[in-house]
């Protein structure tokens, strides 16, 4: 007899047809998140569960499911999930990383020259039939080629977006808790420095780090007076990250000159004085959305949910250390 399991979301067709062949598989949902109930009662004969981020998973819901064997995250983060929970109850956890860096990258660099050519805005201009010719002053924006870059969070996606920034002759400087090795600085043409004095020199600062408890507003009030009031923030990491209501004064105040968000700290909600800035550019938490990668996320969430149920240890496992 297969294994039952829990996809919370139908997957793209690849993946839901492999589990198929594997498991058996009741779907949650097609074309919207499920409900805190409709998650307590499916899951409640479940032997593995596919999440999403989405979807928290705490004490409660593996409770509930006494045969629950592994939970496999269809995400890098692991923060919807009680990894201390689950250690507890001696359920695997698996995540998908590695799968996402190269197209988290490339949007962080779309944020990067979108706020900065103020591109969005220059596009609504046009459609709403406002372009009546060229102008020396139209829609003037900041340069981008040598200019400073600081990366906060030098993970796989902060390497990625410094590799990209070679080609725009960029200085990059990083914090992180973890320095790299001189090579790999060599490599990445990337200089450690402290976050405070990152802070004051970068003209785009650009967030990758993990959500723990000592990240969570990790860019507030002061951080933003430090930055220049040319300066852009990117945040593709995670919402709490950063302050919101901090960051709508410096916007506001002009502390710094514009910002690009791909993630909200009360997501989906937005600070709604964000939805009415011309200087901010705001996106529905699409960094790792492409065809090839979301289909690679959910491969790798349904091969390590196979890998696991059938008595094996599956890659990508995550333990309650990896969140700190």
């Amino acid at each position: 007899m297969k294994p039952k399991i829990l996809v919370t979301r139908r997957l793209l067709p690849e993946a839901q047809d492999y589990l198929s062949r594997h498991v058996e598989v009741e779907v949650g949902a097609t074309d919207r998140n499920l409900t805190r109930a409709e998650l307590l009662e499916m899951v409640r004969d479940k032997e593995g569960l596919l999440a999403l981020l989405v979807d928290r998973i705490d004490s409660e819901i593996m409770d509930i499911a006494p045969a629950l064997r592994i939970i496999a995250n269809c995400a890098v983060g692991i923060n919807n999930i009680d990894l201390i929970h689950a250690q507890k109850r001696g359920i695997m956890v698996t995540n998908t990383p590695g799968v996402l860096t190269e197209t988290t990258a490339d949007l962080t660099w779309a944020l990067i020259l979108g706020t900065a050519r103020r591109i969005p805005e220059a596009e609504r201009y046009t459609r709403q039939g406002k372009f009546d010719g060229w102008a020396l002053d139209l829609f003037l924006g900041r340069d981008i080629t040598e200019k400073c870059l600081g990366i906060i969070g030098m993970g796989r996606i902060g390497r990625a977006v410094a590799l990209r920034a070679q080609g725009f002759r960029m200085q990059t400087l990083y914090y992180d808790p973890n320095r790299l090795d001189p090579q790999e600085e060599k490599r990445y043409k990337a200089y450690f420095c402290p976050m405070e004095e990152l802070l004051t020199k970068a003209d785009v600062v650009t967030l990758h780090t993990s959500l723990s408890t000592k990240s969570h507003h990790l860019i507030g009030e002061q951080e933003l007076l430090r930055m220049k009031n040319t300066a852009l923030l990117i945040n593709v990491s995670r919402g709490q990250v950063v302050d919101e209501k901090a960051l709508v004064e410096a916007l506001k105040t002009g502390e710094i000159w514009g910002a690009g968000l791909d993630v909200y700290e009360q997501e989906p909600d937005i600070e709604p004085e964000l939805l009415q800035m011309d200087n901010v550019v705001l996106l529905p938490h699409i960094g790792s959305a492409s065809f090839e990668t979301r289909r690679n996320m959910a491969m790798t969430a349904a091969h390590n949910l196979v890998i696991g149920l059938s008595g094996h240890k599956p890659p990508n496992l995550v333990t309650p250390q990896d969140r700190k």
